[in-house]
């Protein structure tokens, strides 16, 4: 069973990504340290997509990296 939108943007939030108000079916989260912008498309229902993970991936692999910088 795939994961679906509700769980990425759980994980996003857990990442300290902050949801970002705008118009349409698009979700916009931003990292307040690194302006780093993740935008979800879908409902909470629906199934992830292979793109939408790797761009979870990356977002949260790069702030990992920026908070180990000094």
């Amino acid at each position: 069973m795939r994961r679906k939108i509700r769980q990425l943007i759980k994980d996003l939030e857990r990442a300290g990504f902050e949801f970002a108000p705008g118009k349409g079916s698009h979700r916009k989260f931003y990292h307040p340290l690194t302006k780093q912008v993740v935008i979800v498309s879908g409902g909470l229902g629906d199934d992830v997509h292979r793109y939408q993970e790797r761009d979870l991936q990356r977002a949260v692999d790069a702030v990992k990296k920026h908070e180990e910088q000094p």
